[in-house]
């Protein structure tokens, strides 16, 4: 059996620590309202630091707990959604800060299951290439940017912050199952800002229909992303356990996205599973997007909670929409 290890992980949070009391001065909400709702009582903001600083931090956290020095890393993968520039990506610039001169670079757009792609993808590259030792998954956003703070139901629930993890070949179980649904792409996302050239004739395409948001910000439909998601949850990691060929009552710990309360208690009850096997961290970072994962497995390993040897599943949902889980041990 081909699998993978994580042999280390970092993270980072920003220093600006919004409670629900501070959200209530800039939109019309109160902390029972999202408490009860979401079971997020804070969340970190930037304070100018750029994504690819907050991805910089948490690197070198993960390249110093897995015992490895950066020129050994031979691929990098960013997986953000809110990279500081349309070019370079956010893998070349943590690439060049770190000094990791031997890795090619790349980033990957697949929202809050970033992560959970990033390591899948990591794993094919390091199953087909013998030279490859290890890669570099980092998971950084800046959505602050991208919040509109005059949407109550939507400002509410994100952060921003950065994670990473060292991976590395092993023979451990390894199982994943990844899908999408892009006729539901609409539900969330957010422009680019519309910079009309001086030979174009008529306005954006994207200023009506499906994608009319009028202001390039972050535009969610909740209710359909929670019906979404509290499918998609289960779905993902019912079929990455199937694929492993074993039964779901031998997972020890479930990392899942951290979106919603109510989403992950709803997945825990229609897996069949405690919520004592879920790692939440929601309460006190909300909504990450693809750093969410890797943040709470994080902090679950510094910890204690999850320990060598205990066999997690990663699963995540997000925009595209896409869904993913990866069943292995750590």
């Amino acid at each position: 059996m081909f699998g993978i290890e994580i042999l280390g992980m970092g993270s980072y949070t920003p220093s600006i620590c919004v409670t629900n009391e501070d959200m209530a001065k800039v939109v019309e909400t109160n902390d029972e309202w999202i408490t009860t709702r979401t079971g997020i009582k804070s969340r970190n903001f930037t304070d100018g630091e750029p994504t690819w600083k907050m991805g910089v931090e948490a690197a070198k956290k993960a390249i110093e707990a897995a015992g490895i020095s950066p020129e050994e890393i031979g691929l990098i993968i960013d997986a953000t959604i809110t990279g500081d520039f349309a070019t370079p990506s956010m893998a070349c610039v943590i690439q060049g800060k770190i000094g990791a001169v031997n890795a090619a670079a790349f980033d990957l757009s697949a929202a809050c299951s970033g992560f959970v792609y990033s390591v899948d993808v990591a794993k094919r590259f390091l199953q087909t290439d013998d030279n490859l030792k290890y890669v570099l998954v980092v998971a950084n956003e800046n959505l602050s940017r991208i919040i509109d703070f005059s949407d109550r139901s939507s400002c509410i629930l994100f952060g921003d912050g950065a994670a990473a993890a060292v991976i590395g070949k092993s023979d451990k179980l390894y199982s994943s199952h990844l899908g999408a649904d892009g006729t539901g792409a609409h539900f969330l996302y957010a422009k680019h800002a519309d910079v009309k050239h001086p030979f174009r004739t008529k306005p954006s395409e994207l200023t009506e229909g499906e994608f009319g948001s009028p202001v390039d910000l972050l535009a969610q439909d909740g209710k359909e992303v929670y019906k979404f998601a509290t499918k998609a949850l289960p779905l993902a990691a019912s079929k990455a356990v199937e694929k492993a060929g074993i039964d779901i009552s031998t997972i020890d710990w479930f990392v899942p996205h951290q979106a919603n309360i109510r989403i992950i208690e709803t997945a825990a009850k229609n897996l069949g599973v405690s919520m004592d096997k879920f790692i939440v961290n929601i309460s006190t970072h909300g909504n990450t997007s693809g750093v969410s994962i890797p943040l709470a497995l994080t902090e679950a390993i510094e910890n204690g909670t999850i320990k060598k040897g205990d066999r997690i599943c990663l699963v995540g949902f997000g925009a595209g929409l896409t869904l993913g889980a990866i069943v292995m041990d750590y």
